[in-house]
């Protein structure tokens, strides 16, 4: 396995699994403690695992919590994601900087996403499964989402948004997220 740092994210990380491949099919690991320990965080910190399942077009998104934040580690186990990183940091030198990956299950390669940035994907095939590995426990009154599309963001998805949850839908603008934050 190996780490790899994103330029455009302070402190944002891919790991890329190296896969064993034959007529079976494929295996290989999904997390090192050690690997993520190299890339200078630590790997006791995650407290939880959870799973998504999003049919084509799906978004999810955008994330993020308040007080202290919360890191993650996302990896689409099977399917494609286009993958969205938002940095909202105030003291990161990348600070409002966006980031797009495309994670598949083909690849099996993680993203780890710092606190305090906002997060999210859509689902690129008919079926995709997301993976979190979290370093907090959910507290829903820390919940905040930005509008997927916020003209300011100018993040380009690549499908037309099939489904979304409600409070996607109605999400603020970033700029209403910020103003709110520093109130």
């Amino acid at each position: 396995m190996k780490a790899t740092e994103v330029p455009a994210i302070t402190g944002a990380h891919l790991f890329e699994p190296t896969p064993y491949a034959d007529e079976r099919g494929f295996f290989c690991r999904t997390f090192d403690a050690d690997v993520v320990r190299s890339a200078g965080i630590d790997p006791d910190a995650f407290v939880q695992d959870s799973v998504s399942r999003s049919a084509r077009g799906v978004v999810r998104g955008l994330h993020l919590r308040s007080g202290a934040g919360e890191a993650k580690l996302v990896r689409c186990s099977h399917g494609r994601i286009f993958d969205v990183v938002v940095d909202l940091r105030p003291d990161s030198p990348t600070y409002r900087t966006t980031a797009v990956f495309e994670l598949s299950g083909e690849t099996q390669v993680s993203l780890y996403v710092p606190a305090g940035c906002a997060h999210g994907f859509q689902a690129l095939t008919e079926s995709a499964d997301t993976a979190y590995r979290i370093d907090r426990a959910h507290d829903p009154a820390e919940d905040v989402t930005i509008a997927f599309d916020d003209p300011e963001l100018a993040i380009r998805w690549p499908l037309p948004a099939r489904a979304m949850s409600p409070r996607d839908r109605e999400a603020p603008s970033l700029a209403e997220v910020l103003k709110h934050r520093e109130g």
